[in-house]
This record gives C-alpha cells, structure tokens and sequence, in this order.
C-alpha cells in the first residue's frame, strides 16, 4: 500500500544541487563489480554480474514482497547480488545521491518527486537503453509513461500504481433502498443526502459522503478524472478553466447544503485515515473515495463489513469518462551514481516489466500492476472488489498529472485556495483560480530559472 503524501520538493531541489563537482569525480571512478564507470555500455552485456545497492520506502509485509521478488531476479541471475536497504524516504534517497552515496537502484512511493529527480538529474535518463535493449514500452499505458517521465526524458519507470474510485457501504444503501452505487456527481449528492443521518442536537451522525476537500483522499488531483480537468497547459498552469470551475462550483453547494461547519465538525471527529477507526470502517461515511488499498485494510481491519467498490461518480455533462479514475503509483529509477549501472538496469527491467515479478508484486503488497500482460494475469489474487480498480487501470479514461519541477507544490497551491473556498472565503472564483495559476507558474520559474 502506497501512502502518497504531498510534500515540498523546493528541499530537497536545494539538497540535490548541492553535489559538488569533487563528488560527481568520485562517483565516476567507482566500480561496481560488473558496472564500468557510471555508463551504460553501448550493447547490452550478455550477463549481467556483481553487486546491485537498491533503496526503497517500504517496510515490514511489503518489504518482505520486494525481497521475495529480489530473490527470484538472483536465482535468475545468479552473478548478481543485490543489497536491499528499506525503510527509506525520498528525502533520505535525495540526499544519499546527492552526496555520492552507494545507490544504484531507487525505488519512490511518490510520483511527485518525478520532476525533482529528473530535472536535478538525481535519476539518469533510461531513453538509451530503453532504445538500445528494444524495450517494448507499448506495455505500459500512456498514463503510466507519462507519469514517469519529465521534460521528454523517461527517467524512471512504473513498478505498481495506486488507482482510486468509490467504496460504498451496501448495507447503508440498500437501508436506503438503492440498489446500484451513483455514476454521476448530482447522483452522489442526491444519494449522500438521504443517507445522511444526524444526532439530536443537529449534529451528524452518520455521513453519506464527506465532500470537504483535505478530508482523508478528497484532494483535487483526485477529483480531476471526473469532469476530465487538466493541470498544466504546456508549461504554465491551467486551473482556472472551466471543468475545474464545474467541480468546485458543485462541490460548494453540496457543501453549503449541509453546512460548512457541521461538516468540519463532524471530519475533525473521525478517526485516522490509515486506522482500524477510518470513517468507512466504522460506518460513519455511507460512501468514500479511496484506493484499491483500502481493499486489503478491510480485509485486515473490518473483515464483515458489507461493501462494494465502482468508478468515481463523474460530472452530469462528462458520463462518457465514467469507468476511469486517478492513479499514480510506485516509481523506480536509476541514481546518476550508481555504480553499477548494468545490472541495475537488469534489476529495473524485472521489477517493473517481468509480468510474473509484477503479479507477484501485486498480490504482495496489494497495489495494481503496471502493464498490460500483468494486469490481464490469471495469477493475481484479489478479492471481487478488487476487480473495480483493475478496470478502471485498464480504462481509455484513467487520467494522473504531469510531473513538474515543484512536485507537489502546484497540488498544494490549488488545495489551499480550494479549502478557503469552500469554507466561503474564496472570493471571486474565477478571480481565485487566476491567482492560483500566477502563483503556481511563479514557483515553477524560480524553481527552473538560473
């Protein structure tokens, strides 16, 4: 399970720059048993030999699925062996590069950080050996590539994505008499209306679905597939635009019809988003926007709980993007030092292309797989609500966002002006979101000038 949080990339763009020329010399004279230098050969090496240094984020169950899967890529290549480090943030991962450390191969939990290891050139462009080792890259989508490229570079590669789309309680609703969750945003308004149930005193008992934006997963970038916004326009921002107007517009009255602070009061009682008390658990939210991991906290956390997953709900005048949804995911790529460049080449292709290794990946750490070949597989192991995120990944309509230099920065930006928005402190909105645009195309000039 990917817990993507929105941080700065100003930090660690700062830390980055900060390699000094000594250093970068230092690296180049490395050796890495079966890597020459930093570069990659010009053909690709018949056998791949010698110590690989990989680096990832996750711990205890997960990370026991990267090591399972590390040691079938031994067992195949059997000169190779690899040094797992887990347990490491970006952050960590950033400034270990940048000062020259042991890292071959690095695997993120956060698209964000795309644009930061890419424009700093932390994670080397992998176009050549893409190109030189005939890579079949149809295999990803186009979501999925661009996601994981910067600037025209693909530096780093998809390993497993994080899709998002509505968990509904079915219980609730067949109370309720529905018997099919709602595909259209006025659907679930209308349907969180009359699901919504409240305590003597007016406050809320039990909410259909919580529509303030900071809430647990309701964040911008994850409402944007559903009237088919986009965030940039080139290289300028481009959120003052009409479907992002369409969704605040009615995320405002749906707001407004229950009453901003009736709902900030009842949010701030839940329970935390990654605990057994999570709101949906609990069966104070009807219906919420998730990710496919929630399928396996269920299982953990509440197993009888009488729940079905579907596609985000999408505007009234955007039906035909209905089945699609926001993903991004887990990606990987290869530190401009590493020292062994070839083998962690080998290692990069398996973890993220090899479709036993990503079905394996899968059903281990509970993510959706990342090409077409494993995404098909008969070998994944899910539960039928599972299925749901699976669909929307294979979806013409699965939509993510661009990388840019400030990672998250411009998500941020957006989400502040939003929250005081929708508490009626927003102003002008059309006003609002031009600011919003100026801000964000101001970040990323500083961010990329000299």
């Amino acid at each position: 399970m990917n817990q993507h949080t929105h941080r700065s990339l100003l930090r660690q763009i700062g830390v980055v720059a900060a390699l000094s020329t000594a250093a970068a010399l230092t690296l180049a004279g490395c050796s890495g048993g079966g890597g020459s230098g930093t570069a990659f050969a010009d053909q690709a090496p018949a056998q791949v030999e010698g110590t690989v240094s990989l680096w990832h984020f996750f711990t205890d169950r997960e990370a026991k699925a990267i090591d399972s899967v590390v040691k079938d890529f031994e067992k195949a290549n059997p000169k190779v062996k690899v040094t797992i480090h887990s347990g490491q943030d970006d952050e960590k991962i950033a400034k270990v590069i940048a000062t020259g450390g042991n890292i071959d191969l690095a695997i993120s939990g956060s698209t964000d950080r795309v644009g930061s290891f890419c424009a700093t050139g932390s994670f080397r462009s992998l176009d050549g050996v893409i190109k030189r080792d005939k890579v079949d890259m149809s295999q990803l989508s186009e979501v999925a590539k661009s996601y994981t490229s910067f600037d025209g570079k693909q530096c780093t590669l998809p390993m497993l994505a994080d899709v998002y789309g509505l968990y509904y309680n079915t219980d609730l609703l067949s109370a309720a008499g529905f018997t099919a969750p709602p595909k259209t945003l006025s659907e679930l308004e209308d349907m969180a209306l009359k699901l919504t149930t409240y305590n003597p005193d007016g406050s809320i008992k039990t909410l259909g679905f919580n529509p303030i934006i900071g809430s647990y997963e309701n964040a911008p970038i994850h409402y944007a597939p559903s009237v088919g916004a986009v965030w940039m326009n080139g290289d300028k921002s481009a959120i003052n635009s009409d479907a992002w107007k369409e969704l605040m517009t009615w995320q405002k009255g749906f707001v407004d019809k229950i009453g901003y602070e009736k709902l900030q009061a009842f949010t701030a009682g839940l329970g935390d988003e990654w605990s057994a008390d999570n709101a949906f658990q609990t069966g104070q939210l009807a219906m919420n926007m998730d990710g496919e991991w929630r399928v396996a906290f269920l299982a953990d956390q509440k197993p009888d709980l009488k729940y079905a997953t579907a596609p985000f709900p999408t505007g009234d005048d955007h039906t035909d993007l209905y089945g699609g949804g926001y993903t991004s995911g887990t990606i990987a790529g290869i530190a401009k030092g590493a020292h062994n460049p070839e083998a962690a080449w080998a290692l990069l292709k398996y973890l993220t292309l090899n479709t036993d290794a990503l079905v394996k990946l899968a059903n281990g750490i509970k993510n959706v797989p990342t090409t077409a070949d494993s995404l098909a597989s008969p070998k994944l192991d899910f539960p039928p609500q599972f299925k749901t995120f699976l669909d929307i990944a294979a979806s013409p309509h699965l939509a993510t966002n661009p990388p840019t230099a400030i990672g998250s920065g411009n998500q941020d930006t957006f989400a502040t002006y939003w929250q005081a928005y929708q508490s009626g402190k927003g102003g002008d909105l059309s006003a609002g979101l031009a600011k919003v645009d100026k801000d964000i195309d101001n970040s990323i000039s500083l961010s990329t000038g000299p």
